[in-house]
């Protein structure tokens, strides 16, 4: 059994009026190499006629970004021209790779009409040879993700990347990294046997489980030792859990902003090309 190093507690985090929590990064906790950022936004209810998300047009570089829609909905736009509205139980994954410009709103109907909300985001870092590599997005819905059943129908897995279980990641990765999204009813069972070289990210959205025999609870991420391969995840209630693995880069890394580079150097041309229009035409 791989040993628990630390649980760690979201922060709260509100951005205006959206509820957000993050694990990561805190001052107990700067990354799970190459995982590096996630924002947890809601649970909460929006009234009808409301402003919806508010993340207007910003630029990224150097990163990627898994997005999960657990409730509500989320409009994707970027100055690459792609564009969709994902709803509950999809997930976005985009490549900023050399430089783009995105916006994600909350569709006309849901501002509109209200509703729960619940998404949550993670940052991938881009090893140093992928930093500059042509941005892409894909949108896909819950029934386009490829996903498989375990535990008599107890569990469910979604496989964003990797394959698990003979079942194919529905998203082409930047480099190797295996993530799912598994819910599970209470009494589910699942388990998972993860390289010791490879580092773990572990995330439970809602519910309550015990992950190798410890209680977690919902907003809480598990640090794990790289020790052992053996994982056991056991619902107390219904839970949803994000579990991703992979290898750490150990390069140098630098973030400011929405840059995620190597070298300061790096974040500054980054700033450059993007007052200089590189990372593409603005026309929503």
């Amino acid at each position: 059994m791989r040993s628990i190093k630390k649980i760690h507690k979201s922060e709260y985090r509100p951005i205006a009026d959206l509820v957000t929590y993050s694990p990561m990064p805190t001052r107990d906790l700067n990354q799970i190499d190459p995982f590096i950022f996630l924002n947890h936004h809601g649970f909460q209810v929006y009234p009808p006629q409301n402003q919806g998300l508010p993340f207007g047009p910003h630029p990224h570089r150097g990163m990627e970004t898994v997005t999960f829609i657990v409730d509500g909905d989320i409009v994707h736009k970027d100055s690459g021209g792609h564009e969709s509205v994902i709803v509950a139980g999809g997930v976005q994954y985009m490549c900023a790779g050399s430089g783009l410009i995105h916006a994600e709103v909350s569709s006309s109907d849901f501002k509109k009409n209200g509703g729960d909300l619940e998404i949550l985001q993670l940052w991938l870092n881009l090893p140093a040879a992928k930093k500059m590599t042509e941005p892409r997005y894909v949108g896909l819905q819950k029934e386009e993700i490829n996903s498989f059943e375990a535990n008599e129908g107890k569990v469910k897995v979604q496989q964003l990347f990797g394959d698990w279980d003979n079942t194919k990641g529905s998203f082409e990765p930047s480099f190797p990294i295996n993530m799912s999204t598994i819910y599970l009813n209470e009494g589910g069972i699942i388990s998972k046997s993860i390289p010791t070289e490879e580092n773990i990210f572990c995330y439970l959205v809602r519910g309550t489980l015990l992950v190798n025999g410890t209680e977690v609870n919902y907003r809480h991420l598990v640090e794990f030792e790289n020790n052992g391969t053996d994982l056991t995840f056991e619902a107390v209630e219904d839970s949803i859990l994000i579990l991703g693995h992979a290898k750490p880069f150990n390069e140098p890394m630098v973030a400011q902003g929405p840059f995620v580079m190597n070298t300061e150097q790096e974040i500054r041309e980054a700033y450059r090309d993007y007052q200089m229009g590189k990372f593409g035409k603005w026309d929503h």
